[in-house]
């Protein structure tokens, strides 16, 4: 495997549930190395999201450890991990989550906009350049001053992957995104997460139920019974 990029040991989340709390999973190991992609698959309820969120430094883990780039970030405070967050790891949603009155090309500048001075600041214009550049090479070059809302689903999924790569992160998480779209327009965005991770050395986790989709994955989890199995490849 890979240098690793993103390590999880011994995590474990639970949920409040009438007089006590009911356990999504414990003991959950998970090592990704740059470069590689790897799905989780899981029915509905199976803590999914939940340990989406913990990869992404959204909650802290009840027990166990998160290792980004061989350092421990699992006690961060939440601004350190929201700085950390906004540098290192790309969110690719189900829902696009773009800025509905943002241009395209300000929807893809949104993690600039957050990024210490080192990064953004002064460098605004290197920036402007990055997003066109990415917009370019999802496939949406000339839409960059359209809203949103003239976008289609596809389109408005290419802008976000656009998103998450602005700043190139070492990790990009992605949950279920290809959910809301066609079976060709999903292919296409996979396709197109698959390959920058590979080609730039990124570490890709793809949260999602779809067979299809884990199977375009270089690695396979199931997430069930409170537990995290790495499936045998064929």
């Amino acid at each position: 495997m890979s240098v690793p990029v993103l390590e999880l040991r011994g995590l474990s989340a639970s949920f409040p549930s009438g007089q006590g709390r009911r356990t999504l999973f414990t003991d959950v190991d998970l090592t990704v190395g740059g470069g590689e992609t790897a799905a989780i698959l899981g029915r509905s309820g199976s803590g999914k999201t939940t340990l989406l969120t913990l990869l992404g430094l959204m909650q802290r883990p009840e027990h166990g450890t998160i290792t980004l780039a061989g350092r421990d970030v699992s006690s961060l405070s939440d601004a350190d991990a929201a700085r950390l967050r906004n540098r290192h790891i790309g969110f690719v949603f189900q829902n696009y989550s773009l800025i509905p009155h943002l241009s395209v090309l300000d929807n893809v500048l949104v993690p600039a906009t957050y990024a210490p001075r080192d990064v953004s600041g002064g460098r605004r214009a290197r920036a402007r350049r990055r997003a066109e550049e990415l917009l370019d090479a999802v496939g949406l070059g000339g839409r960059g001053q359209d809203l949103p809302l003239r976008l289609s689903g596809g389109e408005q999924q290419r802008v976000a992957i656009a998103r998450a790569l602005l700043l190139e992160p070492a990790v990009v998480l992605a949950d279920e995104p290809t959910g809301a779209l066609d079976e060709q327009t999903g292919a296409r965005v996979l396709d197109m997460l698959v390959a920058t991770a590979r080609h730039e050395g990124r570490c890709l986790v793809v949260v999602t139920h779809d067979d299809a989709v884990a199977g375009a994955m270089d690695r396979v989890f199931r997430l069930g019974e409170g537990t995290l199995r790495e499936e045998d490849r064929p």
